[in-house]
């Protein structure tokens, strides 16, 4: 189990064994490498939940979710997209029995259009409002369900990563769960599962809280139960100094709690667990070519041909990645100095080296030149998914490297792709 303290280097040459600059000959800049040996290391890691669940909204390119299918995960969806996107994987819409359920969707709303699709599927659902289950019950009488519970406190790295208490949209509120049991009943709807996630970097501490919650909700729905979720939310380290979380205390809290309700139950209960960030966000890599180098006034700016209309976590949470300096051609001697990074995008707020809040800060770096490539790392989880095309940039490449061999998993966007769908209308007659 991967609890180790990582430590960075703000130099590298190679991914995977394979070098940076081999990399960019075959693919050019901006491109997403994603590194399967490490996305493979992180599923082994929780092989003592019985179940994988990947929440895909982290990297839902539907290489990964093809590996990681393979690898025995099965999937969480959160939109229609998302479901397309596990069956063009491979995923199959019903488990066998005894299995779990291959694709379950997880939402906090019904849409018309994914309501229709999980109807004609017969998928799963995962209801995080009140709602849901109503909706659900009027045109899929008999259907079984989890309810995702918001237990009145959260926890994350960020207040916009926070999934409970009183200030998040997610999931029923701990008081209502009667009122959601009554509304089941009433359509013939069976709770089959819980569930209970309060956030992105989940400690011991607050993990105890939630587990002792779950227990008491589990309780209130009974017999029927027969899958409990520890959600997601575990961290990864983006700095030298974080730490992972200990798995074996992690799976020894709620196995204590699985255990516990099974001897009320009196029938086994399967225990999954739902990582995105964990199983994805390491592999991945974002390599940038750096294009002008500014000084103005104190600072020193590296300005590269990537911005966040292709990584938007500094900008949206401050959120901090390592970066690293690729020399296409190994200098005899570099010193180090403090840079600002930044992008193209006609925006000031186009910083990778933020803080929360938007305030500017610096990284030590490599001295560098243009034309020497960037590397934004831990960059697996909510990079692509979150891309945009913003100031009309067509969005990256994706590259799987898998066996020593480099894979395009997307190609790059093309122009004719950016206006796919736009049209001008006739102008007016006068």
């Amino acid at each position: 189990m991967s609890i180790a303290t990582p430590v960075f280097s703000n130099r590298r040459q190679t991914i995977g064994g394979v070098a940076v600059v081999d990399i960019v000959k075959q693919f050019g800049t901006p491109t997403y490498v994603y590194d399967m040996a490490t996305i493979a290391e992180k599923v082994a890691d929780l092989a003592a939940f019985d179940v994988v669940r990947y929440a895909q909204k982290a990297n839902s390119n539907i290489a990964i979710l093809d590996r990681l299918r393979r690898l025995g995960v099965v999937v969480d969806a959160v939109s229609e997209g998302e479901v397309r996107r596990a069956l063009a994987a491979g995923y199959p819409n019903h488990s066998s029995p005894g299995s779990p359920h291959p694709v379950v969707y997880t939402a906090d709303v019904f849409d018309r259009s994914a309501l229709e699709l999980v109807k004609e599927l017969g998928l799963h659902v995962n209801c995080g409002s009140p709602d849901m289950i109503d909706q659900l019950g009027e045109i899929f009488p008999g259907a079984t369900i989890t309810l995702r519970i918001n237990p009145g406190f959260g926890h994350g790295h960020s207040q916009k990563t926070n999934t409970g208490g009183p200030q998040s949209k997610h999931g029923i509120w701990i008081d209502q769960v009667d009122d959601c049991l009554r509304r089941a009943d009433r359509h013939n709807i069976v709770v089959t599962g819980l569930h209970m996630h309060i956030g992105s970097g989940t400690d011991l501490e607050h993990l105890s809280q939630v587990c002792a919650s779950l227990e008491k909700v589990a309780i209130d729905i009974g017999r029927t139960l027969q899958t409990i979720s520890a959600g997601g939310g575990l961290p990864v380290p983006y700095r030298s100094g974080q730490s992972y979380v200990d798995l074996a205390q992690y799976y020894s809290l709620w196995d204590a709690t699985r255990n516990r309700l099974q001897d009320q139950f009196g029938h086994p209960l399967q225990l999954e667990i739902e990582p995105g960030r964990y199983l994805v966000a390491e592999s991945g890599f974002l390599i940038a070519e750096i294009r002008a180098i500014k000084e103005m006034g104190e600072n020193t700016f590296y300005l590269l041909d990537t911005g966040f209309n292709d990584l938007a976590r500094p900008i949206l949470y401050g959120s901090y990645h390592p970066i690293s300096i690729a020399h296409r051609t190994p200098p005899a001697a570099s010193k180090e100095i403090d840079v600002v990074v930044g992008g193209p995008l006609c925006e000031s707020g186009d910083i990778f080296t933020q803080e929360e809040g938007g305030f500017v800060s610096k990284r030590t770096l490599p001295t560098a030149s243009v034309g020497d490539l960037l590397v934004l790392e831990v960059a697996g989880a909510y990079g692509f998914v979150m891309a945009s095309n913003y100031n009309s940039r067509c969005r990256a490449e994706e590259v799987l490297l898998e066996n020593g061999q480099l894979h395009s998993i997307r190609k790059r966007e093309s122009f004719e792709d950016l206006i796919r769908g736009e049209s001008i209308p006739a102008a007016p007659h006068n």
